[in-house]
């Protein structure tokens, strides 16, 4: 499965540098220099930039982008990809989706911390086994994570993703375990 870890903003500068905007926890490790980043399957390149560099030679997005420097300026990671020199290539890149996979990622080493993917698809039921439904996604709110949950009928609903509420996931067995409080489901 692939994850998004970013998005490629406007250039920044001259020479190739681009603005990313940080779509994961861990920055630093996910744009390590030498990290091989994937581009958005069948990416083009941006439309303000017309795909054409100015050596008039039309412009590919390439299928991986590997990450040469970063540093931090103003709030903004700043990245500079191998092959990307200047400014007009940096240009039709913006808006390029950057991806890495899921099996490169390792598990969190805190037993009670999950990556979104491990929980999406996973079942939900209540402390007494009764199916609730299935999680679709993750919603990270400011207050606290959101389980996105799928009912039967069709419809969704929000669960704070705390322990009160979730006191248990349970991976192996492909289930995340629900206490709802009365009402929370109805919503």
């Amino acid at each position: 499965m692939l994850l998004i870890v970013g998005r490629i903003g406007k250039p920044h500068g001259i020479r190739g540098e681009v603005t990313v905007e940080v779509r994961t926890d861990e920055p630093e490790a996910r744009f390590a220099p030498g990290s091989v980043l994937r581009t958005e399957p069948g990416a083009r390149p941006s439309p303000a930039s017309g795909g054409q560099p100015v050596s008039g030679e039309l412009f590919q997005v390439p299928a991986e982008l590997t990450v040469e420097s970063i540093r931090w300026h103003q709030g903004r990671l700043l990245v500079v990809f191998e092959d990307i020199l200047d400014r007009d290539v940096a240009e039709a890149l913006r808006n390029t989706l950057l991806w890495v996979d899921s099996a490169d990622v390792a598990p969190p080493e805190d037993p009670e911390e999950f990556h979104d993917h491990q929980l999406v698809g996973l079942a939900v039921v209540t402390p007494s086994g009764e199916r609730l439904g299935e999680v679709a996604r993750i919603d990270h709110a400011p207050a606290s994570d959101l389980l996105v949950l799928r009912r039967p009928e069709g419809r969704t609903a929000l669960i704070p993703f705390v322990k009160a509420i979730v006191p248990e996931v349970d991976l192996a067995n492909g289930r995340v375990v629900v206490d709802p409080p009365g009402g929370l489901l109805d919503l």
